[in-house]
């Protein structure tokens, strides 16, 4: 029996992290953390606005120091796409909630991405999408504790494929670690 009470959603930008999290807050009587708003918040900036002045590895910092700062309690957390680069803040979130990892197909992603650009996705100047979806996905399954594979269905869908493979919708997470399927 797993006593964590949070749902922390990793995946990558465009996976649904911040719509499946909403859905899924209101179905498990959870709340909801956006740690890409609470970065904003904190900042006084947008993402991109991070990136512009002071480059990727500097929104990485920062995202790392708010991860680490989080405290939630009975919450579902959606991370920006780039947590997973730290695994202090991972091991952070980790020790109140389990990590559902939203596996989308890179075509998918970029079928829901029209802003590659400009969205504040914390990337290496010179890196394409297929290369920073390859690197990231090794990250996402190392720090999951559970895969969705999501293709291209709806977010109530994956949502309730989520609470069926939680165990429970709105108490302590029953998840068997048998059911990881990565």
């Amino acid at each position: 029996m797993d006593n964590r009470t949070n749902v922390v959603l990793i995946g990558m930008p465009g996976a649904g992290k911040s719509t499946v999290g909403v859905l899924l807050a209101k179905e498990t009587a959870r709340g909801f953390v956006d740690t890409d708003l609470a970065i904003q918040e904190v900042e006084g900036r947008t993402l991109q606005d991070i990136l512009d002045a002071e480059g990727y590895l500097a929104l990485r910092a920062i995202e790392e120091r708010v991860l680490l700062a989080l405290r939630p309690e009975h919450q579902v957390v959606a991370t920006g796409g780039s947590a997973v680069y730290s695994a202090p803040a991972m091991d952070h979130l980790r020790a109140s909630g389990v990590v559902v990892y939203l596996d989308v197909a890179p075509d998918v992603l970029l079928g829901r991405i029209h802003n590659f650009g400009t969205r504040g996705i914390a990337r290496r100047p010179d890196q394409s999408w297929n290369d920073l979806f390859a690197e990231r996905t090794a990250l996402y399954r190392r720090h999951a504790d559970l895969v969705i594979p999501c293709g291209e269905e709806g977010h109530e869908a994956v949502c309730a494929r989520i609470i069926d493979a939680l165990g429970s919708p709105t108490g302590p997470i029953r998840l068997d670690k048998r059911e990881k399927p990565c």
